[in-house]
């Protein structure tokens, strides 16, 4: 593993057990109601999505290997749920909106063969949505067009009603998440 990479997950994996620490604690709760456009151009809300389990990640599609990384892992995980996908909608939330327009979004996720959908705002809807769902980001790096931004790496199951569920850290094999995902999905009422 290339050092930038072992540093990129050492602190994610910090990042992880503190998450971990606040929520035994009772102190966190992710997530919570959001306004934003999808990458259709359409407004949407957290009401939306009632109904359907959500795997919800924010990166930004300019990020060089943890969020495509991610997303393909998203990917897999769906395939690998097979007709019980259809219960579960991805998110990718931007946190970098001043590039990630819908159609930049579109463009990005036409990638992957999973039916992801991207969502951006204003900066302060971003900021709204990420602190609901206790995401970190910062803009990092040179002034200009070439900046990076810096995020945490989790992606957050959420339940039909917008409840969390769970989270999985970057890296999750996607068998991993697919069981997780399936231990939900047999729930009652789900």
């Amino acid at each position: 593993m290339p050092p930038p990479i072992r540093v990129l997950a050492i602190l994610l994996g910090l990042g992880g057990w503190l998450f971990w620490a606040a929520a035994g604690a009772g102190e966190i709760d992710p997530g919570g109601p959001f306004q934003l456009t999808d990458h259709t151009g359409k407004q949407v809300t957290d009401k939306d999505y009632r109904g359907s389990h959500l795997l919800v990640f924010f990166g930004y599609t300019a990020c060089p290997d943890v969020c495509p990384t991610t997303l393909l892992e998203v990917t897999r995980a769906l395939a690998l749920l097979g007709a019980k996908a259809g219960k579960v909608r991805a998110l990718f939330i931007t946190v970098d909106p001043a590039r990630d327009t819908p159609a930049t979004l579109a463009r990005y996720l036409d990638l992957f063969e999973a039916p992801i959908t991207g969502l951006t705002g204003r900066p302060d809807q971003i900021r709204s949505v990420a602190g609901a769902y206790k995401a970190f980001y910062q803009k990092s790096g040179i002034e200009g067009e070439d900046y990076t931004m810096d995020h945490g790496a989790f992606v957050y199951l959420m339940g039909p009603d917008g409840g969390f569920l769970d989270v999985f850290g970057y890296a999750t094999p996607p068998e991993k998440m697919a069981k997780t995902i399936s231990r939900f999905l047999a729930r009652p009422g789900s």
